[in-house]
C-alpha cells in the first residue's frame, strides 16, 4: 500500500471526527487571531504534535515540511499533521491531492486555513 492510499483510506475512515468536547472552544480561539499569530500556532502545532526535534521559532515559513531539504516529515507524520489541522482548526484535509499543495510549508497550510474558513463564512 503507497503511503498515498493509506493517507486517503486515513482521512475516509471517522479517526477525524473523533468526539472532542473542548473542540468548538479550540477552534473558536484559533478562527480569530491576526496572521502572524496564526503562523506561529501552525508551528506550535507542528512541533508539539508531530514530536519534532525543534523549536516553533526555528521553522521558516517557507521551509519545506516535506523531504530531506526541510524538516524532513514523511507519510506518517502526513497523516498527523492532518488530524492535528482538524482538531486544532477545525480545517480537514479531504484528500491527498489537497494534502500535497496545502501541507508543503507552514505559509500553504496558514493559506489553505484561511481559505478554508473564508468559505464558511
Amino acid at each position: 500500500m503507497s503511503a498515498r492510499q493509506a493517507f486517503e483510506g486515513f482521512v475516509r475512515r471517522d479517526a477525524v471526527n473523533v468526539f472532542d468536547p473542548t473542540r468548538e472552544l479550540r477552534q473558536d480561539r484559533h478562527f480569530f487571531m491576526s496572521e502572524p499569530d496564526l503562523r506561529t500556532s501552525i508551528k506550535e502545532m507542528l512541533v508539539k504534535n508531530l514530536m519534532l526535534q525543534t523549536t516553533a521559532d526555528k521553522i521558516g515559513d517557507d521551509l519545506p515540511l516535506f523531504g530531506p531539504n526541510g524538516l524532513g516529515l514523511d507519510s506518517i507524520d502526513a497523516l498527523e499533521l492532518v488530524v492535528s489541522m482538524e482538531k486544532t482548526f477545525g480545517v480537514g484535509v479531504p484528500n491527498s491531492e489537497i494534502a500535497g499543495k496545502a501541507l508543503k510549508t507552514v505559509n500553504t497550510i496558514h493559506d489553505y486555513i484561511l481559505e478554508k474558513r473564508a468559505a464558511v463564512s
